[in-house]
């Protein structure tokens, strides 16, 4: 087939549970904990991660995520980036903007370069948010409303940027525990009504705020450190979850949702799992789009 009859790929996310159609990941080829940055790298230290078995994990992932109809891209993985396998936190698309984040840490500075790179190919304009300390692990989005963590990797300078940017949403600062990383490891909206949370990561004013809009799927400190709240939903009330968070699974079975589980836990071992491996460029818009 020619490539001039290929439909160009048209950025477009308006939540974190439409059906989900193209999505940037990176293979975990140059994988190691250099420099620890979070609680998980501390216990998995002196342990390491065993690469192969991480690219085996991955390219099970990618291929069940084909198995669903949607579109994976791969950007190449680079000995210098060692925590590029998380593509969230390098971007995160907007209705029909993409943005390009600027990351906190030297060890993922230049990693978003790539995805520019590959943003030029395709002819997809972007967002750069220079100047501001943000990442895509921080940002969670609801239809009109786009939940911005506060963290060490993301500061109140950015939230306010981004809110000059997009006057017709509502930018709600969420603050947490930092030592959690980022938003979606203790946060993650996964229907217009339900979200997984992590009770301890949050003060009573922010469960409070948060238990007003959605209904609280609580994950277990246990199922925290394995990132029981950083699934992947791919739309209809399907995602991924690790098989090792039993509790978290039936409880999103028990509500209706189909689980897939793959094994990535060589990967979640420098502290990410499903969503921050995952990119969404392109979601299905759907009735609270409009």
């Amino acid at each position: 087939m020619s490539i001039f009859n290929k439909r160009p790929t048209l950025p477009y996310c308006q939540t974190e549970y439409a059906p989900l159609h193209t999505v940037v990941l990176c293979e975990p080829k140059f994988m190691t904990i250099r420099d620890v940055i979070n609680e998980t790298q501390k216990k998995f230290m002196n342990e390491g991660i065993h690469i192969e078995l991480a690219l085996r994990q991955h390219k099970e992932f990618v291929k069940q995520l084909k198995k669903q109809q949607i579109e994976v891209v791969l950007l190449p993985p680079v000995h210098l980036f060692p925590e590029q396998v998380f593509t969230r936190d390098i971007g995160f698309t907007i209705g029909h903007i993409v943005f390009v984040a600027e990351m906190a840490h030297n060890i993922r500075q230049g990693e978003e370069d790539l995805l520019k790179s590959w943003l030029h190919d395709q002819k997809i304009s972007y967002y750069n948010l220079l100047g501001d300390m943000i990442e895509g692990g921080d940002v969670i989005i609801d239809g009109k409303t786009i939940y911005v963590g506060i963290s060490n990797r993301t500061n109140q300078n950015a939230i306010h940027h981004l809110q000059k940017i997009m006057p017709n949403y509502e930018v709600v600062s969420v603050p947490f525990t930092e030592k959690y990383l980022h938003l979606d490891c203790v946060f993650n909206i996964i229907s217009p009504t339900e979200a997984l949370y992590y009770p301890n990561a949050f003060s009573k004013k922010e469960y409070d705020f948060l238990s007003q809009r959605y209904d609280l799927i609580e994950v277990s400190e246990q199922e925290q450190f394995t990132l029981g709240t950083n699934v992947l939903s791919i739309g209809r009330k399907t995602l991924f979850s690790l098989p090792i968070n039993q509790q978290v699974n039936q409880k999103l079975r028990d509500r209706g949702y189909t689980v897939i589980e793959v094994d990535i836990t060589e990967i979640i071992k420098s502290g990410g799992s499903f969503r921050c491996c995952t990119l969404p460029i392109r979601r299905e818009k759907g009735t609270i789009d409009e």
